[in-house]
């Protein structure tokens, strides 16, 4: 049994290490179906459930330490890749793609959980809100509004499980509708002679920035992140707090206002920022999963029913509003993807319709980094209320 801080942490970022390279190195279709942060989690929930480590005061100090200090550090790096005035260059309808999407995403939520709150506990509520920031963003924007609302590290347990589920499902869905785009596109009466020339434009954008990532990019991004997180946390103190907005939420904030404005700087185009933020996301989730249990997931078929519901909410407003705004399947399909999946998928349902797309299945996924967390913050207040 693990009771040092130091050789707790350490295991848990080692173990990590070698699910990405299994995932780097797999030539199965496993980790198509199963990514690796979603196996993270869950084998450091079984290692937990079967007590590898104790939560003695030197672990809990490094959990709490680490976790609360890299959560803002990785927001900010997370949100470097999106510049505002590149995703402006979408055009008008794959931006009232994407919000129809995160839209109808939020909309679903609000209707399942009344549907479904007499049969969820009376904190249920906050488990869908980190779900609705996963599924508006991606995995660090459900870890900011976990770290935002104070959410138990085991009610994150049927956070992942619908988000790797019902997830992986939704994938396959729209990667079998793209057939049928040309029906659907008819049906909807949209122009798809746009698309084609955003995204050479963008992959033109792409292929000029610099790629190699030198020690110099890595010491300065991750002092820069490191200071942010600080600056954060200390301006939080002075903000005025509520049982909604507490410090850590107003340092999630911040830090989220803090990479926006950085991304429209020269810091854009520094590489390494995903790499490190994917380094301290699988950390931190790694940190979340030790301090759930397999035993507390008792009502995981009823969260894995009201996430399929949301789902089908979302794809039957998400049709009605391409319909009224004459979307096509492309934008709906990578819309969704880019909220629901993230970056990490909506490129490959954009490849699947052509590889010039792919630079706007990035772009879309960048922009639900940015929304996903007051996104997801907003859909928990009304939850709240309800």
């Amino acid at each position: 049994m693990i009771t040092n801080g130091f050789s707790y942490l350490a295991f848990i970022l080692f173990f990590a290490g070698l699910v990405v390279l299994a995932e780097r190195h797999s030539k199965g279709k496993f980790f198509e179906y199963v990514p690796a942060v979603v196996l993270i989690y869950f084998v450091c929930m079984l290692f937990s459930t079967f007590g590898l480590w104790s939560k003695t005061e030197s672990v809990n100090a490094v959990y709490k330490g680490v976790k609360g200090n890299l959560l803002p550090a990785m927001i900010f790096l997370m949100l470097l890749r999106c510049d505002l005035r590149k995703i402006m260059k979408l055009g008008p309808k794959m931006l009232l793609g994407f919000f129809a999407a995160s839209t109808s995403i939020a909309f679903g939520f609000v209707v399942m959980y009344m549907l479904f709150k007499s049969n969820l506990p009376a904190d249920g509520w906050r488990a869908f809100a980190a779900l609705c920031g996963s599924w508006m963003g991606g995995t660090g924007n459900m870890v900011a509004i976990q770290g935002a609302l104070n959410i138990a590290d085991a009610d994150m347990g049927y956070t992942l499980l619908i988000d790797s589920i019902d997830y992986s499902i939704w994938v396959m869905v729209l990667l079998g509708m793209v057939p049928y785009a040309m029906k659907f596109n008819k049906w909807t009466k949209s122009d798809t002679s746009a698309i084609d020339q955003v995204g050479a434009e963008l992959s033109r954008h792409h292929e000029s920035l610099r790629k190699e990532t030198t020690f110099s990019d890595i010491i300065f991004l991750l002092g820069a992140a490191l200071a942010v997180s600080a600056a954060c946390q200390w301006a939080s103190g002075f903000l005025p707090k509520s049982a909604f907005m507490s410090g850590t939420t107003w340092t999630v904030l911040l830090a989220t206002v803090v990479g926006v404005l950085c991304a429209m700087t020269p810091m854009y185009g520094l590489p390494g920022a995903s790499q490190m933020a994917n380094t301290m996301l699988y950390m931190i989730v790694g940190l979340i999963a030790s301090r759930a249990n397999f035993a507390e997931l008792t009502e995981a078929p009823m969260y894995i029913l009201a996430g399929f519901v949301i789902l089908g909410i979302h794809a039957l407003s998400l049709s009605i509003i391409a319909k009224l705004f004459k979307l096509d399947l492309f934008t709906c399909g990578v819309a969704s993807l880019a909220n629901i999946g993230g970056v990490a998928s909506a490129p490959i349902l954009a490849a699947a319709y052509s590889d010039a797309l792919v630079p706007i299945g990035v772009l879309m996924a960048m922009m639900g980094y940015v929304v996903g967390t007051g996104g997801g913050l907003i859909v928990g207040k009304i939850l709240s209320i309800l």
